[in-house]
Formats: C-alpha cells, sequence, structure tokens
C-alpha cells in the first residue's frame, strides 16, 4: 500500500504544479497592457506616425507581444468604422489607446472619458475640442500636433513661383484642421498681396474636379493642408496640375512626393515616436493625461521632391537648400 501511496502523492504533486503553471501563464497575458491604435485612414504620414509611436514605447521597455498587446485598427476613412473601432476598444477596457488624425481622435474621445487618449497628426486640440489648452488638456486626452508652419510655407511659393498672384486651396471642407490651415494661409498671404482661391472636397472623387476649377481660375500654385483626404490621394491631384503645370505645395513630406513640389514639415516618424514616449509615461504612473501638455515638434525641415519640380521647370535656390536635412 505504501508505493501505491507515493505513486498518489507524486500524481497530486505534479497535478498541484501544472495548475501552478497554468495560473502563471495566464497571469502573465493579463498582466500584459492592452494598447489599441485607431487610425483615420492609410497613407505615408499616418503610417509613419503610428510605426514611431511603436518604436517610441519599445524604446522604454513597452515591446508588443511581451508586456503589452497593441491591437491595430484602420478605419479606411469611414466614420462608421471609426465608431465600430471606437466602441469595441471601450468594451475591451483598454489601457491606453494611441488616435492617429483629428476625427479618430475626436471620435474615440466621445466613445470615452476614462481610457487615457494620446492622439497624433492632429493640428489643433482645441479647436477640435480634445482638450480645454493646450498646456492643461484636463480630461482624458493629450498627445503631439502636427501644426505646420504656415507663414513659411506660403514664403516657400513665393520663392518658387515668381511674381505668384493667385493661390488655390483645395482641402477637405469637413476635416476642422485643414480649415484653420487655410484660414492662417489666406490671413498670411493677403498681407504679401496674394489672393487665395478656395475649393472645396468631400471625399477622393471630388479632387479631380475642385482641381480643374482652380486651374481654370488662373491660380499659379495650389496649396494643400495636412488633409486626411487628399493625403490618401494625392495621385489624382497630380493628375490635373502636372497637366497644367501648375506646382502643388503640400503641408506634409508624404503627400509633397506623392504630388506636390516642396513643403516646410513636421517630420511624422518623429512626431509618433515622440507620442510614444509620452504614451510610456501614463503607461508606467509616471504622469497623467491631463496633466500632460500637447506637444509639438521643432525639428521642422525642407522637403523637396526634386523630380517634379524639375518636370515643372522649378529650381530650388541654394538658399533653400540648407534647410533640407
Amino acid at each position: 500500500m505504501n508505493w501505491k501511496k507515493g505513486i498518489a502523492v507524486a500524481l497530486s504533486a505534479i497535478t498541484v504544479m501544472a495548475m501552478v503553471a497554468g495560473c502563471g501563464s495566464n497571469t502573465t497575458t493579463s498582466d500584459k497592457k492592452k494598447i489599441g491604435v485607431i487610425q483615420l485612414v492609410e497613407h505615408p504620414s499616418l503610417d509613419a506616425a503610428n510605426k514611431g509611436f511603436v518604436d517610441g514605447l519599445a524604446s522604454k521597455g513597452f515591446k508588443d507581444g511581451e508586456n503589452i498587446k497593441i491591437d491595430q485598427q484602420n478605419a479606411q476613412a469611414d466614420q462608421s468604422n471609426l465608431n465600430s473601432i471606437a466602441q469595441r476598444f471601450v468594451s475591451d477596457k483598454k489601457d491606453l489607446v494611441l488616435a492617429i488624425a483629428t476625427p479618430a481622435a475626436q471620435t474615440m474621445a466621445n466613445a470615452s472619458h476614462d481610457i487615457p487618449i494620446m492622439g497624433t497628426a492632429i493640428t489643433d486640440y482645441v479647436t477640435a475640442k480634445l482638450v480645454q489648452s493646450n498646456e492643461h488638456p484636463g480630461g482624458n486626452v493629450t498627445g503631439t500636433s502636427d501644426m505646420t508652419p504656415v507663414e513659411k510655407e506660403v514664403d516657400l511659393i513665393i520663392a518658387l513661383v515668381p511674381n505668384v498672384k493667385r493661390i488655390g486651396a483645395i482641402y477637405t471642407s469637413s476635416e476642422i484642421n485643414s480649415q484653420l490651415q487655410v484660414e492662417k494661409m489666406k490671413a498670411y498671404a493677403a498681407t504679401k498681396g496674394i489672393t487665395v482661391v478656395e475649393a472645396t472636397v468631400s471625399n477622393v472623387n471630388d479632387i479631380q474636379q475642385a482641381a480643374t476649377n482652380l486651374v481654370n481660375q488662373d491660380v499659379q500654385a495650389i496649396y494643400t493642408p495636412t488633409d486626411n483626404v487628399l493625403a490618401s490621394a494625392m495621385a489624382n491631384l497630380a493628375q490635373i496640375t502636372d497637366a497644367a503645370k501648375i506646382p502643388v505645395f503640400a503641408a506634409d513630406e508624404g503627400m509633397t512626393m506623392t504630388g506636390g513640389v516642396a513643403t516646410y514639415s513636421v517630420d511624422y516618424y518623429k512626431l509618433g515616436y515622440q507620442t510614444g514616449l509620452m504614451a510610456a509615461k501614463v503607461l508606467s504612473g509616471e504622469a497623467k493625461v491631463s496633466d500632460m501638455a500637447i506637444e509639438t515638434q521643432k525639428d521642422i525641415k525642407l522637403t523637396v521632391n526634386e523630380e517634379r519640380a524639375k518636370k515643372l521647370g522649378i529650381t530650388i535656390p541654394d538658399a533653400l537648400r540648407k534647410d533640407m536635412k
């Protein structure tokens, strides 16, 4: 009987050890912080910000698959998709959400007043009603702004388009960040004696007609703000403007390389990385979202699409090339 009793004890011990091991595994899984990423649409700038965010988190020890689980979702520029993603993130009780682009942040902020939300590729948090102030957000939203130097953009157009007097501005009517940039651009252009002709779109299908309307109004250059609809379909715009030999000055690097000539813009990878560092502070308990000021990027660079500039007969002065990085 003793040997049977010994075997029974041994089997019991093995069973207990297996249960403990299983529990340990489950605990490890449940201990992973759940991060949601809600991205408005797929285009180079937003994709770069997304990658930068993940890398920024990793640089502080928060690595996907190890101690955090990142749930990547792209709304494909569809508001109903944004709503569904935001509601699912709330149901999943995410520990933190990254919202890429203004509409994504607005939708997520409407869905939850509790989950910490980090924003990036957002121009103006106050105008978008995401925070009380840039210095003291006061709620569950903070992040980084991609506000571009609109005045430098106008000066760039003046430098590259001799005797420019009429500039077209094309943007999405529903994107508040785009409206803000165009208003600033118009105000500054007026001080330079330049008339700005506006054309708005609702979706990518409107772009070519809007561009044609601007061409027919004898504009000498076209400006586009950091607009998500336009960014996802710059080729549509370039098809019209290239044929008319009219240069496009887009407000971000990705748009410039796919359809523009030159721009002063932020580096979206670095902007996302900066946002990742902010998120790491929240996840580690070092800081609260409500107390974290909106951050901007000081490292503005000149990006030139050399091929398109040459195609349009535009020469980049040596004095400007020093700003290229």
